[in-house]
């Protein structure tokens, strides 16, 4: 497991071309989260706007003027263009642009999945959302509980997600022990699990799931965990 938090201070925010003016601007940030890609430069409009981003990291949000806008991605300090995706970032919102898949020649091939980060207002909980972005792993079920109780008898959160899809926000119970855990869908195999977390009241996380870096199932899948409030 892997906690993401303001992490990415070697990314470098250029934004240069990019006109702001008074227009109104969104907050984007964006994870890497294909396992056989490089370390990646994010494009915007066709400036750079992230660079030298590593396998299994976040960036801070940055600002992006508000509107369409095409985003790029290119393998670290080249023209090798390997994703691109035309999005509407709307002005005041807030959204995490995900590379996944995979960049090589096997499937699902990589590509960038637009999350709205919207927040829910009720601050009495704690909330977590899953992303399934492990390309080597199928359809998936979402386990959200008590760290290490048996998955025996237990109804999963969410079931039969596939690569690609994410669970908006779910409520927990805040300041208590929890643990997220995915297991194939049907099974009760454990094939990533988060370690325990305690969420504060009001606060909101993202869990992604990721691949090991080579790609395939011969390591451990992983989590990502990325820090939404």
């Amino acid at each position: 497991m892997k906690v993401a938090i303001a992490k990415l201070a070697a990314a470098s925010l250029l934004l240069a071309g990019l006109t702001f003016g008074q227009a109104p601007s969104a907050r984007v940030r964006v994870v890497h989260a294909s396992p056989d890609a490089p370390a990646v430069d994010i494009y915007v409009d066709g400036a750079v706007a992230l660079d030298g981003i590593p396998f299994d990291t976040a960036t801070d949000y940055v600002p992006v003027p508000a509107g369409q806008r095409i985003f790029q991605v290119f393998v670290a300090g080249t023209q090798t263009k390997v994703a691109e995706v035309n999005v509407s970032l709307a002005g005041g919102a807030s959204f995490t642009v995900v590379a996944a898949g995979f960049a090589g020649t096997k499937t699902p091939g990589l590509r960038l999945l637009l999350l709205q980060d919207i927040l829910p207002q009720d601050m009495a909980s704690g909330y977590i959302r899953v992303l399934h972005a492990a390309p080597s792993a199928p359809a998936v079920d979402v386990y959200v509980g008590a760290p290490y109780q048996t998955l025996r008898n237990r109804t999963a959160a969410l079931t039969n997600v596939p690569f690609g899809i994410n669970s908006g926000y779910l409520a927990v119970p805040a300041n208590t022990g929890l643990m997220a855990r995915v297991t194939p869908t049907g099974t009760r195999t454990i094939a990533i699990q988060s370690g325990r977390l305690s969420l504060p009241m009001g606060s909101a996380f993202t869990v992604i799931a990721v691949d090991n870096p080579a790609g395939g199932t011969t390591t451990p899948f992983d989590f990502l965990i990325i820090q939404d409030r």
